[in-house]
Order: C-alpha cells, then sequence, then structure tokens
C-alpha cells in the first residue's frame, strides 16, 4: 500500500517483471512547486530492503572485506569483481538478525555486538531498497569457518583481511568502487575508529 500524499495523486501500476525481484511501471501525477500538477510514469525495481556490515579490529588497525564477482557491474566493461563490505538482503529478518547471518556466511567471523551507524537509499531513482549500515569489531576468536558464502545462492566469497590504511588508499586508486563500502570505510575515518600510530 502507498503512503498518503499530498504531493502525489491518482498512481497507476503495471507489472513489467516478476522473474528474479519485481520490476513495475508507475503512471502518476506530482505537485511541482509552482502548484500545478505534472503527469510523470517511473520504472521501479523492488528487490526487499538489505544491511551491510564492515568488520574492524582496533588493536592490528584492519577491516575484513570480501571480493566476488557482480555480473551487473561486469556488463558495464569493469571485470565485475567487487570488494565489498558483507551484505545480504533482509528476506524476513530484522536488519540486526540477517546482518549477524551475513557476517558468518561471508567471513567466517561470529559477531555479537553491532553497532547500527546509518540508514541510507543507495539508487533511489530507481530501487527501492534500503540498507541499514553496521559496524562490527572482531577478534581473531570470533572466527568460527572459513566464510565464504552459500554456494547453492551462487556465492564464491574471497575473505580480505587488509589494514585499515589500505582499504582508504583503494577508494582513490579505484580498487573499491562499491558505494555502500566507501560509505562505510569512510565512517570509520570520520569518527576516527582507529588511533593514529
Amino acid at each position: 500500500m502507498l503512503p498518503q500524499s499530498q504531493h502525489v495523486r491518482n498512481v497507476h501500476e503495471t507489472l513489467l517483471s516478476d522473474n528474479w525481484y519485481t520490476l513495475k511501471k508507475y503512471r502518476f501525477e506530482l505537485l511541482r512547486r509552482d502548484g500545478t500538477w505534472q503527469q510523470q510514469e517511473r520504472e521501479a525495481y523492488d528487490r526487499g530492503n538489505g544491511a551491510v556490515i564492515l568488520l574492524y579490529n582496533k588493536a592490528r588497525q584492519t577491516v575484513v572485506l570480501t571480493r566476488q564477482f557482480r555480473f551487473p557491474v561486469y556488463i558495464t566493461g569493469h571485470h565485475g569483481m567487487l570488494i565489498e563490505a558483507a551484505a545480504g538482503l533482509l528476506d524476513n529478518l530484522s536488519p540486526e538478525e540477517r546482518i549477524k547471518a551475513e557476517a558468518q556466511e561471508e567471513t567466517g567471523f561470529r559477531v555479537t555486538h553491532i553497532e547500527k551507524v546509518f540508514e541510507a537509499y543507495m539508487s533511489p531513482g530507481s530501487v527501492t531498497e534500503k540498507l541499514f549500515f553496521f559496524i562490527a569489531e572482531y577478534a581473531e576468536p570470533d572466527r568460527s569457518g572459513n566464510g565464504g558464502g552459500v554456494a547453492e545462492e551462487g556465492e564464491d566469497i574471497e575473505v580480505l583481511e587488509w589494514p585499515f590504511s589500505r582499504a582508504l588508499e583503494a577508494i582513490s586508486t579505484g580498487d573499491i568502487q562499491d558505494g555502500k563500502t566507501i560509505m562505510l570505510l569512510q565512517h570509520l575515518a570520520l569518527n576516527a575508529t582507529f588511533e593514529e600510530k
């Protein structure tokens, strides 16, 4: 059900695809700032909401990242292997429950004390997804497995443990191009999570 709004009226939707997630076309009227109503059309892709977590170790000055193949990135001319923070769709779980499970599945680290830092829409012009952003400190005893994701879901994830300084530099060099990961790395930097050595 769509929220009530004084700025949007006469919304009509058409289902275009329900193959992987849902793609719909919408026709609606939008109240412009000059007081006139303008008819517009938009397509919106609904894949549900997700959560992302960046694991960090203050004592070692490291972060845990993943590297995996992303087909939509590949078809834009990129080699497709993205370095990212662990993430996943909520799939009817709370953001906190989902991100703990994703951290363990993807990185092999079992985290219990997580901190939610913010929420953000990643591509609001065409995708409905909202991401819930978390950070968590990890230590070697938290390692419960090798990570790597779930093979049955097509995941083949390489786990990377990098110095925080290297991860920040990788943003500048273009080795890290994933938006959610950049946001979490910048969050750690802006909040002086790591003390200068």
